[in-house]
């Protein structure tokens, strides 16, 4: 299995999967441009996916493009507008794409219904989940020990807190249906991770209420104090402009 986390922040957000001869796309909230320059890259067309999943329709991961063919669509019921017929998926219930195994896990976001994806190919698997408030804890038993965890890490609170947001802004993204926080994704990244765990990516950052230095000092704090060497890990940033790639490339 390969990725390309295309872009990742409150801009847009695109995540390519690659697992043998199957392809799939998680979210599409950039240009179409940008996401068929990665197509070329790894010789697909934007026909030639064979899937695209949503988490959500906030505007960042959902845009009703033209060239889209929904009977290749997955979300969750009610998840995206009523002007189309999708293929509706469930919580916690697997459903197979070729070579790919996925089961939807919930989130915890404003909007009508949200869900992150546990996507699992021969022998490695990714758990992509970000736009939540909070780590869902019954979500564990599905979600343990994915080789590649792609997680938010939405912002620095001290950051949050000292910016010239608006209280209810300030106040939407710290809340349990808002965005996990660099200690909230640490913390629950050390319960998600194991053994066959190599590669995270943080995720969703905001670029006015955060930075990598802060996102992975919180996370080398939570990881001293649940006993974890982070240095096993690599450890990368989504990034809202450049493609963050990983996997068996």
């Amino acid at each position: 299995m390969k990725y390309s986390l295309i872009a990742s922040s409150s801009q847009g957000n695109c995540l390519l999967v690659i697992e043998k001869d199957t392809a799939i796309l998680v979210d599409m909230g950039i240009s179409l441009a940008r996401v068929e320059q990665e197509l070329f890259q790894n010789q697909l067309t934007f026909k030639r996916l064979d899937a695209i999943l949503y988490t959500h329709d906030h505007s960042d991961h959902y845009i009703d493009y033209k060239q889209i063919d929904y009977s290749k669509v997955y979300a969750l019921k009610d998840a995206l507008p009523d002007d189309h017929k999708y293929n509706e998926v469930e919580l916690y219930k697997e459903f197979k794409i070729k070579d790919l195994t996925i089961t939807p896990i919930a989130t915890s976001h404003d909007t009508v219904i949200a869900c992150g994806y546990f996507i699992k190919g021969e022998g490695s698997s990714l758990l992509y989940m970000t736009d939540t408030g909070k780590f869902i804890n019954d979500n564990l038993k599905y979600v343990k020990n994915p080789t590649y965890l792609l997680i938010e890490s939405n912002h620095d609170i001290s950051m949050l807190v000292k910016s010239n947001r608006s209280y209810a802004l300030k106040s939407r993204i710290q809340s349990s249906t808002g965005h996990l926080s660099n200690e909230d994704s640490a913390s629950a990244t050390t319960s998600i991770i194991g053994p066959n765990t190599k590669e995270i990516v943080l995720c969703h950052m905001s670029q006015e209420c955060n930075s990598p230095e802060k996102a992975l000092e919180a996370y080398r704090k939570c990881f001293l104090m649940a006993h974890i060497n982070i240095d096993k890990y690599i450890i990368k940033c989504g990034k809202p402009d450049e493609v963050v790639r990983g996997g068996e490339q």
